[in-house]
């Protein structure tokens, strides 16, 4: 593993350069919010995509991260309830993305590239983000922490030939909560697979009162460290083009706190040796 890589992971945890502004996208008609650089014309910009009963305030500190890394980062807040649509979800993203191209943000003085966009989500949102990916084309899409959805993103990733980061839980990638798998198996296009080490899917999200309700983890710092480093990491190599960060777009190259995984491997798992006694026990069940 270099040394510069593992610098690279540690500028990437902290803040970037840029100042951050907040804006709201209801005045363009669609309810969510925005974080932006102080200025800059021709931006990347991300439409990011929320989980299950959570939404955009949940993931303030994620887009104020990469908006101080340059990107005008944008997030619908619907679809929040218990039994939400993720088309809905998807139609959102994508009309977030047009108002970011669309629209002169701040003074006047931010405007975004139409063709430096990316579709991000977590939980269900990855999956929107997905569903939202085949209907535009856009430079990147990552997947955090990725969950079934409906229509099944798994089924129409092979028709993508975007390139794509996916990040999973190394305590959940077998869970039935988790989808980043068959999801990685499918992926037409190039793409990352990496595992966070200690990581459970809901870690990234902040102020968690309604999932705590129903009895979800807590907020992982770490894991939500890592995720914004390696997101950030991803998006300015893929999206922004900038060559520095490339490490984060290569599925061979080894970053501190993760695993690459290859979705196509076989279980090596042996299975345990049980004693007579314990055999006969279990038959006895």
């Amino acid at each position: 593993m270099s040394a510069s890589v593992k610098s690279l992971l540690s500028t990437l945890t902290s803040r970037g350069p840029h100042r951050v502004l907040r804006g709201n996208l209801a005045i363009a008609g669609q309810p969510g919010v925005v974080f932006t650089p102080e200025s800059g014309l021709n931006l990347p910009a991300v439409a990011f995509g929320h989980g299950w009963l959570t939404g955009a305030a949940n993931y303030r500190a994620l887009l104020e991260h990469l908006a101080s890394w340059g990107f005008v980062a944008a997030a619908p807040d619907t679809e929040r309830g218990p039994i939400p649509s993720h088309l809905g979800l998807a139609t959102d993203l994508l009309t977030t993305l047009d108002i970011c191209t669309g629209v002169r943000l701040g003074d006047g003085s931010i405007s975004v590239h139409p063709d430096r966009l990316a579709l991000v989500g977590h939980g269900m949102g990855a999956g929107a983000a997905v569903i939202a990916a085949t209907q535009r084309e856009v430079a990147a899409v990552a997947a955090l922490f990725p969950a079934p959805t409906a229509p099944s993103a798994e089924n129409l990733a092979p028709d993508l030939d975007t390139p794509a980061l996916i990040l999973a839980g190394a305590t959940d990638l077998a869970s039935v909560s988790s989808n980043a798998i068959p999801l990685a198996t499918a992926w037409g296009g190039p793409s990352v697979f990496r595992a966070i080490d200690g990581a459970s899917h809901n870690g990234i999200i902040e102020g968690r009162r309604v999932l705590a309700a129903v009895g979800a983890g807590k907020h992982e710092s770490k894991t939500a460290r890592t995720t914004r480093a390696l997101l950030a990491g991803y998006l300015l190599a893929t999206v922004a083009g900038d060559k520095t960060y490339r490490p984060f777009a290569d599925p061979e190259a080894e970053i501190p706190h993760t695993v690459v995984v290859d979705p196509d491997a076989e279980d090596e798992t042996t299975p345990p040796k049980l004693k007579v006694g314990q055999l006969a026990s279990l038959l006895r069940r």
